[in-house]
């Protein structure tokens, strides 16, 4: 680890080759598949990073702010409940939330180390400095790596207490998120904590108008993972002959996105010496956001290996946020 107050060189588990060739084999797969399907890396360049930052700020979007009035509620227990002395964010992204639990857990007087782990180096190279900065005595140490793909790119430093925000884990399908929760559990030394945050369960209104805001920012945000597509595999996608919709599917408690044919098309992907036929009106889905009950994440997680330590909800009880312990 580094000196406290510098940033010591990023680890890098994950390269640009690494991923372009990740992505390369997910739009095969996704492509060729029925239905069709891309992973949501897709849809975070640069373009799709700034289209997100602004579906954080709409009134429909209610799950960052109840992550954050969750998190404000119960940071101060959080910390004093793991005692850790080092916090690591899976998918840190600009960290925008970090600071809720970076002040409660440096209150403790225990907190050493800070590593944020993302798949994106620019995203880690824009957010660390100023944390650095605020937070001089912490030793911050980034990891470039797919924490999905691999959790042995997470430091074994200090007592961790290991974080997930923003509802990703509700983007996971249900095997790939149970592997992730046992690969994390055997990550995890027995008493080292896990905080995650999961999006409830609420009325089919709320949650559909959540992923499709009247200012259309979301349905834009989605469909350019055609435009990626188009400039990473040199694709022909007419992303207007696309159309979008957000769809709550009841019997796997999840909302959908998906983009929707116009018209019968047939779409090239040079890069992967592909051709891609899409009829009118088919679909493919671009994410899916799981949405959780408290028992049934506790079940989840005990089945993991994992005892649940405590829980905290925004004051809507719209989004909970589950301590839960190694066993």
């Amino acid at each position: 680890m580094n000196t406290p107050g510098t940033l010591a060189a990023l680890d890098v588990h994950l390269t640009e080759a690494d991923a372009d060739a990740a992505l390369r084999a997910d739009a095969r797969t996704g492509l060729t598949s029925t239905p069709k399907v891309l992973r949501p890396q897709w849809l975070y360049d640069a373009r799709g990073s700034e289209l997100f930052e602004q579906i954080t700020a709409l009134p429909e979007y209610y799950p960052f702010t109840a992550e954050r009035d969750a998190l404000a509620l119960g940071a101060e227990d959080i910390a004093r409940l793991t005692g850790a002395d080092t916090f690591v964010e899976l998918g840190s992204g600009s960290s925008t939330k970090t600071t809720l639990l970076l002040d409660a857990l440096s209150r403790t007087g225990n907190l050493r180390h800070y590593i944020p782990v993302d798949v994106s180096a620019s995203a880690l190279e824009e957010a660390v400095p100023g944390l650095v900065a605020d937070y001089p005595d912490l030793d911050v140490h980034g990891v470039v790596g797919d924490f999905i793909a691999d959790l042995r790119s997470v430091p074994k430093v200090g007592s961790r207490l290991v974080v997930l925000l923003g509802g990703t884990i509700g983007n996971f399908e249900p095997d790939d998120r149970r592997r992730f929760l046992e690969a994390l559990s055997e990550t995890l030394d027995p008493g080292e904590h896990f905080l995650v945050g999961t999006d409830l369960i609420k009325d089919e209104e709320t949650l559909v108008a959540a992923y499709d805001d009247a200012a259309g920012v979301t349905a834009e945000f989605e469909l350019n993972a055609l435009t990626v597509l188009n400039r990473v595999l040199g694709a022909d996608f007419d992303v207007d002959g696309f159309s979008y919709a957000a769809v709550w599917v009841p019997q796997a408690s999840r909302i959908e996105m998906r983009v929707r044919a116009r018209r019968p098309m047939t779409v090239q992907v040079p890069a992967l010496d592909l051709t891609v036929e899409f009829a009118a009106g088919e679909e493919m889905r671009t994410e899916i956001s799981t949405k959780f009950t408290r028992e049934g994440v506790a079940a989840e997680l005990d089945t993991a290996g994992f005892d649940v330590a405590h829980w905290v909800t925004d004051p809507g009880a719209r989004f909970g946020l589950t301590l839960a312990r190694r066993r």
